[in-house]
């Protein structure tokens, strides 16, 4: 079937998603706003709000809440859907420090502070370096782009820049190409070593995830008084003093916040992983390790017990997220 035909074949499903989706919102707030006119006045300020937050609720409990109880159950059963208890949590937790789910979450938690700390480094440098040149435009644009592509697509392109040829033989990968050309040292199995290879792959997500906390500062940045830093320079202060003693803190809310957005991108880490290694040659995480236990070896219940555990580490992260987002809309 050639992609003519295929669009054919599926125009009236997508005219009638184009059309029908519109529509049956509009219905609905109709509807129901004439229904909540026709009661008391006094009951329609009560009644009024739930009817717009009505749908996202729906949505939130079908989407969100519903499958994490539903997991949280599956993880206390086994393979045939008899109930196990903590057993599955047993299973992946036994075998410390090396057994079971060890090495992911040690890997994690390279990732938790390798990848946090290089992505806010970076993304302040580039922030602040930014605003101090005439192009700061194409600049920032250049740094950001990465941000267009899918963490899939990311890992593709990163696995071609480390690739690896015997010694000898042409090295098609740029870092290895370097590495024996420039350096005049024997070619690197980056994705292999497992004394790099965690290291190869949080270096991809870094450049991937650079650009957002770069935009996310360089706004903070820009919100800064700028009588503020020319009292100081006037006061004689440095560069250095002045983004230490003045830069530094009134952005720390912010940091925070992109700090702590960045935690949990770093507790989800997949897609690299999955891309780049499968997770094999000890760069396991969680969300792979529980990808693998539910579509490699059809352990549904290993792989809630997994997910789970990824739900209870990333939840408070989450809460603390959420109440710094509050202080500092309250600051403002």
């Amino acid at each position: 079937m050639d992609l003519t035909q295929l669009l054919t074949n599926q125009l009236p499903t997508l005219v009638a998603v184009i059309l029908g989706v519109p529509a049956v919102l509009v219905g609905y707030i109709v509807a129901f706003e004439f229904a909540v006119r026709q009661l008391p006045p006094q009951h329609q300020p009560r009644v009024r709000p739930w009817i717009w937050v009505g749908p996202a609720l729906v949505f939130v409990s079908v989407f969100l809440v519903y499958p994490a109880v539903d997991t949280i159950r599956i993880s206390l059963e086994n393979r045939q859907g008899n109930w196990v208890g903590l057993a599955n949590y047993q299973q992946i937790l036994s075998g410390f420090p090396t057994g079971g789910a060890w090495i992911a979450i040690r890997d994690n938690l390279y990732w938790l502070v390798l990848y946090t700390g290089f992505v806010l480094l970076f993304g302040m440098l580039f922030a602040v370096l930014a605003d101090r040149v005439p192009y700061e435009t194409p600049v920032k644009s250049l740094i950001f782009m990465p941000m267009a592509i899918s963490f899939v697509a990311l890992g593709v392109i990163w696995k071609f820049m480390y690739s690896y040829q015997s010694p000898g033989l042409p090295q098609t990968g740029t870092l290895n190409f370097v590495v024996t050309s420039l350096f005049h040292q024997p070619p690197i199995t980056w994705l292999q070593d497992e004394r790099v290879n965690n290291l190869a792959l949080i270096t991809a997500a870094v450049w991937g995830q650079v650009g957002f906390a770069m935009v996310i500062l360089s706004a903070a940045l820009k919100g800064i008084p700028g009588e503020l830093l020319e009292a100081a320079r006037v006061d004689g202060a440095g560069e250095l003093t002045i983004f230490r003693r003045v830069i530094f803190p009134l952005m720390m809310p912010t940091i925070t916040v992109v700090g702590t957005t960045l935690v949990i991108f770093a507790l989800k880490a997949f897609d690299v992983v999955y891309v780049m290694t499968f997770g094999n040659y000890n760069t396991e995480v969680l969300a792979n390790l529980a990808y693998k236990e539910l579509f490699t070896f059809s352990n549904a219940g290993v792989s809630g017990a997994v997910a789970v555990l990824l739900l209870l580490t990333v939840i408070p992260v989450l809460i603390f997220n959420l109440r710094q987002f509050r202080a500092v809309e309250a600051r403002r």
